[in-house]
C-alpha cells in the first residue's frame, strides 16, 4: 500500500522549483520600483517590501503578485493605512491616518472607507458609525469639540433622514433632516423653557406648528420663514384661547 520509497525520491526529484516559495534578491521592475521578498516563479508571493520611486512604499503579504493579506502601505504624500489588502486595495478591517491629522479605524472596501467606522480629527471632532464607498451612510454619531452632537442618520455625508442634535447651549431638535438642514416634522427645545412641535423647512419653522412659552401661553396655527403667518390659535397664561389672523409675525385681527 501506498508508495514505496523510490517512488517518493522519484516524486521529490521531479517538483517544480517554480511553484516553491523563495527568498530572491532585490528585483528592480520597468517603473524603477523595487521589491524584495518571496517569491513563486514569477510572482510575488510571500512576505516582501516593496518601494517605488516617488517614496510610497508597501510592506506585506502578497498573493499572486498582489497586495493581500495583512500589510502597511505608506503613500509618498504622507498618508499611511496599515491592515487588510486585497487585490493591491484597501479591503477589510484596518487603519489609516492622513496627513491632515485625522485618522480612521474601521472597515474598508476596494481603497474606500465601507462599513463600521470610527473617525477623528485633530480638532477635536469625532464621528462613529456607517460609511458607504467612502461617505458617512446609515446611523452614527458626530461630535464636536464645542459639546455638540447629532445622533441619527446619514445620507452621502449629510444629516438627513431622523436624527436628534444636542447643542452645547442647552437647545436640542429631534426630528427629519435634509442635507445637514432640519427639514420635515420635528420638536425644538430652546433650553429657557420654549418649545416648537411641528413642521420645518431648510432649518426654519414652516408649515404648521405649536409653539409654547414656559409661563403655559402657546400658538398653534401656520407659519411662514420662521414666523406667525396665516390663521392660528394663541392660548394665554390664563388659558384663555383665541384664534387670530396672522402675517410676518404679527397681528393682523382676531377672529373671536
Amino acid at each position: 500500500m501506498g508508495a514505496s520509497q523510490s517512488s517518493w525520491g522519484i516524486l521529490a526529484r521531479t517538483a517544480d522549483p517554480e511553484s516553491e516559495r523563495q527568498q530572491r534578491p532585490a528585483h528592480e521592475f520597468p517603473n524603477g520600483a523595487v521589491y524584495e521578498g518571496q517569491w513563486v516563479g514569477p510572482a510575488r508571493e510571500g512576505y516582501g517590501i516593496q518601494k517605488w520611486p516617488d517614496g510610497a512604499s508597501y510592506t506585506g503579504q502578497w498573493v499572486k503578485d498582489k497586495a493581500q493579506g495583512m500589510g502597511k502601505f505608506h503613500h509618498a504624500a504622507g498618508d499611511w493605512y496599515e491592515g487588510n489588502f486585497l487585490d493591491d486595495m484597501q479591503h477589510g478591517y484596518g487603519v489609516a491616518m492622513y496627513i491632515d491629522g485625522s485618522k480612521y479605524t474601521g472597515q474598508f472596501a476596494c481603497d474606500k472607507h465601507h462599513g463600521e467606522g470610527v473617525e477623528v480629527w485633530p480638532d477635536g471632532s469625532r464621528f462613529q458609525g456607517s460609511y458607504f464607498q467612502g461617505m458617512k451612510h446609515g446611523h452614527g454619531l458626530y461630535l464636536w469639540p464645542d459639546g455638540s452632537k447629532y445622533d441619527g442618520t446619514f445620507e452621502s455625508n449629510n444629516m438627513s433622514g431622523t436624527g436628534t442634535y444636542n447643542w452645547s447651549d442647552g437647545r436640542a431638535y429631534t426630528g427629519q433632516w435634509e442635507r445637514n438642514t432640519m427639514h420635515g416634522k420635528g420638536s425644538f427645545s430652546y433650553g429657557d423653557g420654549r418649545s416648537y412641535e411641528g413642521d420645518f423647512f431648510e432649518d426654519v419653522k414652516h408649515g404648521t406648528g405649536v409653539f409654547r412659552w414656559p409661563d403655559g401661553r402657546s400658538y398653534n396655527g401656520e407659519w411662514r420663514n420662521g414666523k406667525r403667518h396665516g390663521r392660528g390659535r394663541y392660548t394665554a397664561a390664563s388659558h384663555r384661547t383665541k384664534t387670530g389672523l396672522f402675517e410676518d409675525g404679527n397681528l393682523v385681527k382676531w377672529e373671536d
